[in-house]
């Protein structure tokens, strides 16, 4: 894209200096023999030279790297990828090595780059920001001969989604031999959802400048350098006067002094000040009205437009044949509001904006329109040509409410929520024929679920009051009204919401999806008024079930998960999953990333498994979780969920430091997305577990008060349960009264009939805080531990209510109680429990082959608070 030449070319730009050394400097890092990347931000008023110092920047760095640059534009703010597809086009363009630059994200890559039709489902749109990422990382390696250099001139009218690239590219451009370098003017300047992006560059940068306005000097000697030596002290300060300083403004002027040099007799000062009027502001587009009408209405076609749009088709919008274009495209280049070549390209903002600024508004708005049909005449996608509709009058026109909702389809395909969302309020605002309303509202609904919740649950209740929606789109729009409901830490609307609409859709498929989520989202929730009376309907609907629809295998899915967590016999929870899955995995529309029923099933699934000591099983599944979401690019929410879910599974299989590491990334990707979200609360009492496991206590007490882990807690159920694990942790802190209180606080999943011992361990932990205080009500604990533990059957829970009772119990009696415990731990998955028990028969027996054996377990589960126990002892 050609930019204006600075108006002292070949000259050092007066008073930048330490700003181009720096580049300078950046450019040399990036050309070593081992690259350094980075990232160099120049902010800074319009006018105050930003682009020329980004020509210079950009001359230097082509003499040894590969450059690509492009500048922004307000017309391409609301064109997803807009910026990223013109930075890279030379890279795209090249077919012989697209393959290898696209890599094995061609498939969200390339409909956001414009390389491939998307397709009919959305993109996540977090997974195309990080193909783009790899993308990016992909094509600087290629350039390692010529390192490669991006050049952005003012980001602040990038549009978001490729900001978001940016700044996601931001903290790893270290690591890459890639030097980015942009421009922007203040934030402020910028779309709302832009300037968290604008933000983190700026963080994210090796140097941050912010241009400041040229010296009185630096005026004066500028005007020499363009006038001659015969120009005053007294011209160049009456040009700063008249400037501030501006760059712009004062390139402007001396251009002007020199075609048209002032009278030698004039007053200087007010000959200045008047000239410079001329050149900022509506005055400036004034200069188009002595050119006349032609050249007037190419210019507001043009800035209607935007860059890099063909001048043929301003001038079609303009009206004008291709004669009067000629002669009118000569004079605004004569008058450098156009720089040369076939496409608009104005000579620099301040003059486009200015020039669309004096469009007349109803002219503008009728340009507007005519261009959206232009650019689809001329095959432009529906959401090339949405941005001109944006900007139309209402006017009850049903065509341009469909298009606008096929623009939004498009952009959420290429992973672009913002700007469906943008487009489909204002279809709303057109407004819809009265029997699409609904639709367009659920539409709006759904395209918000992943950035906004709580615009969708506005929009979604409302498409559910209004007529027009059919069974199976009200099913729909419920179902994903609970999902942001539940999003959103609100359970209990989830589960009301789908309750009402189950209680009023017609039996079949429908009526059975909304019944299963209402049981689900009953089941999510931390308190419930009669979750023993929400268990007995669930099973008497899920137990005489075979699985032969997907409904009813939710609803097994659903059976199994409640029996696990009521502490029912490990064999008969095992069997409903046997039942609710196909040869073991989820059934067809019941996947991971199938949309129609959601990905708790699967999820549930996987969990009961891993808690019921079945983690093979429950491995494979979270395997596949994992593999499913990188494959389709699902890389927010889902798969920090993933994630947490496989940190789950190697938790109890007492993989402490692998565990540890993957709950970790689970936290990493869910924080990109937001905070408070349900997976944060999984992943931290999931970590804080596991480092108390690990005998990293202040680590964990750090995690809880960094990440806010205690009460009060949300409305969800938190896994595994959260009373528990805090209550742990306070026991590990020496807090012995406030764990104590902890505890008994958790006792109330007893009262909602969960009995499960490994799920909420409570017993086990409060009756070692009362061993001394309380014994009888120790003893107590234990024995209905004891009883759970039985009833539940697997290795795991009774081998930790064998070791419980063992450590209360006299002395005489303890050492079989721990072999007991031991015994049973050795047919158990989970290792850290089985390095407790052989390290607590050792210390009881004195038994040094156990404490060595629970040694060497504890140091390859990660436990080493409980191997240094053992190596002490056994020194």
């Amino acid at each position: 894209m050609t930019t204006t030449p600075p108006p002292w070319p070949g000259d050092p730009l007066p008073e930048r200096e330490l700003e181009l050394a720096a580049a300078d400097r950046a450019v040399d890092a990036l050309c070593r023999t081992r690259p350094e990347g980075g990232l160099l931000v120049y902010s800074g008023a319009a006018g105050i030279g930003k682009t020329s110092v980004l020509a210079r920047v950009r001359a230097r760095a082509a003499e040894r790297c590969t450059v690509r640059t492009t500048r922004a534009d307000p017309g391409t703010t609301a064109i997803p990828f807009h910026t990223a597809r013109a930075l890279f086009a030379p890279d795209l363009a090249d077919t012989d090595g697209l393959a290898a630059l696209l890599g094995p994200h061609r498939a969200l890559a390339g409909p956001a780059l414009g390389l491939t039709t998307p397709g009919d489902e959305p993109a996540d749109p977090q997974g195309v920001q990080d193909a783009l990422v790899a993308l990016t990382a992909r094509a600087a390696r290629r350039h390692r001969a010529r390192p490669l250099v991006l050049v952005l001139d003012d980001a602040h009218w990038a549009d978001g989604e490729s900001l978001g690239w940016l700044a996601a590219l931001g903290p790893r451009l270290a690591r890459l031999p890639l030097l980015l370098v942009v421009a922007h003017r203040p934030t402020e300047h910028a779309a709302e959802e832009s300037r968290p992006h604008l933000d983190a560059l700026g963080t994210a940068a090796r140097l941050r400048v912010t241009l400041r306005a040229l010296s009185p000097e630096a005026a004066a000697g500028l005007t020499r350098r363009a006038l001659g030596t015969g120009a005053d002290d007294a011209l160049g300060r009456a040009l700063w006067d008249a400037t501030g300083g501006s760059p712009y403004e004062l390139a402007e002027l001396l251009a002007r002094l020199r075609e048209h040099p002032l009278d030698p007799g004039a007053d200087q000062a007010t000959a200045v000040r008047e000239l410079a009027a001329t050149v900022r502001g509506h005055r400036l587009a004034d200069r188009l009205g002595g050119l006349g009408p032609d050249a007037a209405r190419l210019a507001w076609a043009a800035a209607v437009l935007g860059a890099g749009i063909p001048l043929r088709l301003a001038a079609s919008l303009a009206g004008l044949s291709p004669g009067r274009q000629a002669t009118a495209t000569g004079e605004l280049r004569a008058a450098r509001v156009l720089n040369p070549g076939d496409t608009v390209d104005f000579t620099h903002p301040l003059v486009a904006g200015a020039v669309y600024d004096a469009v007349p508004r109803s002219l503008r708005t009728t340009f507007h329109g005519r261009a959206a049909w232009l650019l689809t005449a001329e095959g432009h996608s529906p959401a090339a040509a949405a941005r001109h509709l944006l900007e139309v009058h209402p006017d009850q026109d049903p065509a341009l409410v469909e298009q606008l909702r096929r623009a939004a389809r498009e952009h959420l395909a290429v992973g672009a929520p913002d700007a469906a969302r943008r487009c489909l309020e204002r279809a709303l605002r057109e407004p819809p024929e009265h029997h699409l309303r609904a639709h367009v509202h659920h539409e709006l609904g759904c395209a918000a679920l992943l950035t906004s919740p709580a615009d969708t649950v506005r929009h979604l209740r409302t498409a559910l009051e209004l007529p027009g929606l059919d069974d199976t789109l009200r099913a729909d729009a419920t179902f994903r009204l609970a999902q942001a409901l539940a999003h959103n830490q609100q359970m209990r609307e989830a589960s009301l919401s789908v309750a009402f609409a189950a209680a009023t859709t017609e039996p079949g498929p429908e009526r059975l999806r909304l019944q299963a989520a209402h049981f689900m989202y009953d089941a999510f929730r931390a308190t419930e008024d009669d979750g023993p009376g929400r268990s007995r309907r669930l099973a008497q609907l899920a137990d005489p079930l075979a699985g032969e629809t997907n409904a009813e295998r939710a609803l097994l899915t659903l059976r199994a998960f409640d029996g696990m967590l009521r502490g029912e016999n490990h064999t008969v929870v095992a069997e409903f999953c046997e039942r609710a899955l196909t040869d073991g995995h989820p059934a067809p529309g019941l996947g991971w990333t199938d949309t129609v029923w959601g990905f708790e099933y699967p999820c549930l699934a996987g969990i009961t498994y891993a808690w019921i000591d079945e983690l093979d099983r429950a491995e494979e599944l979270f395997g596949e979780a994992v593999r499913a979401y990188e494959i389709s690019g699902w890389s927010g929410g889902h798969l920090a969920f993933a994630h947490m879910l496989t940190g789950a599974v190697l938790r109890r299989r007492g993989r402490l430091a692998e565990a540890e590491t993957r709950l970790r990334e689970s936290l990493r990707l869910a924080d990109r997305i937001g905070t408070g979200l349900p997976v944060h609360w999984d992943a931290v009492c999931l970590l804080v577990d596991t480092l108390l496991a690990r005998g990293r206590t202040a680590d964990a007490q750090r995690l809880a008060e960094a990440r806010g882990f205690g009460p009060p807690y949300p409305d969800a159920m938190i896994l595994p349960d959260a009373p528990s694990v805090h209550g742990r942790l306070l026991l590990a802190l020496g807090r012995t009264d406030e764990a104590v209180a902890a505890l008994e606080a958790a006792s109330a999943v007893a009262e909602r009939g969960r009995h499960n011992p490994v799920w909420a361990p409570w017993r086990r932990d409060l009756a070692g805080a009362l061993a001394t205080r309380d014994p009888e009500r120790a003893r107590a604990l234990t024995r209905r531990l004891r009883v759970d533990a039985e009833r539940f059957g697997t290795p795991t829970a009774l081998g930790m209510a064998l070791g419980c009772e063992a450590a209360l119990a006299p002395a005489g009696a303890a050492p079989a109680l721990h072999a007991r415990a031991v015994a049973h731990l050795e047919e158990s998955p989970a290792r850290d429990e089985l390095a407790r028990a052989r390290v607590a028969l050792g210390l009881a027996t004195g038994d040094r082959d156990q404490l060595h054996r629970g040694l060497l377990l504890a140091r390859t589960c990660g436990a080493d608070a409980l191997a240094e126990q053992a190596r002490s002892a056994l020194a």
